[in-house]
């Protein structure tokens, strides 16, 4: 698995050309706020991004905590009334700090938890502030076929690891969904994998590795999978 660290550089390197380089990223933030129930009055957001998630959201709150390690995408995340940005990664101890004795009706996640190093840990924190949450993640099958071609492993988790992480602390709800990506040329395409900002192991192959990947890559579209999250935090029986 890549490093934290790695990604952060990636994103915070891109992020003036993420707006136009998530298409996907876009897609399933709304549709995740589309799933939101009621109107939550307190929400915390993880991985908040340049706010593909807090644009979506067209009712009153309270107070909106947005959270995200890169502070590049901090700083041009939208600003408003009633909401915070915090520059924080989601597997350090200044996080789990941050959040500590908070209360919210509704947690927010798109695109950013399987980047995480300690699932389980954050999930069980966040059941300690919110019976509520909704969320969103890539899975290992993300760029499949790339990893395929390259013999490479997918820095991303796959969808058993991501389902462990959350059924031991909220009754969830999982729907898996593909999505492909299309392209006019190669060249577009490993494009749009390095300005995305996602281009974990594709972008630490070495220069002969790399020129392989490409000619021999056969599909003209990116793969994608995500799978939406809606959990309740209740008794089991």
């Amino acid at each position: 698995m890549i490093s934290n660290n790695k990604i952060k550089n990636e994103f915070s390197k891109h992020a003036s050309e993420y707006n136009s380089n998530n298409i996907i990223q876009q897609i399933v933030s709304k549709a995740l706020v589309r799933e939101i129930q009621g109107k939550p009055k307190r929400i915390l957001e993880l991985g908040c991004g340049s706010g593909q998630v807090y644009k979506n959201i067209d009712f009153e709150y309270d107070y909106y905590k947005a959270i995200d390690f890169s502070k590049s995408m901090c700083d041009i995340h939208p600003k408003g009334e009633n909401l915070e940005i915090f520059c924080l990664d989601f597997d350090d101890e200044r996080f789990f700090n941050n959040i500590k004795n908070e209360k919210y009706d509704l947690v927010l996640s798109s695109s950013a938890l399987q980047w995480s190093k300690n699932l389980s840990k954050i999930v069980e924190a966040l059941s300690e502030i919110s019976n509520n949450i909704n969320m969103v993640l890539f899975t290992s099958n993300t760029f499949r076929t790339i990893f395929e071609v390259s013999n490479g492993l997918s820095p991303i988790l796959d969808i058993e690891s991501i389902k462990e992480g959350f059924d031991d602390f909220y009754k969830c709800e999982y729907e898996v969904i593909n999505y492909n990506l299309e392209f006019e040329t190669k060249k577009e395409l490993f494009s749009y994998i390095k300005n995305s900002g996602v281009s974990g192991e594709s972008n630490s192959l070495s220069f002969k590795d790399a020129k392989k990947l490409f000619k021999n890559y056969p599909l003209n579209y990116l793969e994608f999978e995500v799978v939406f999250i809606k959990g309740k935090k209740e008794t089991r029986c």
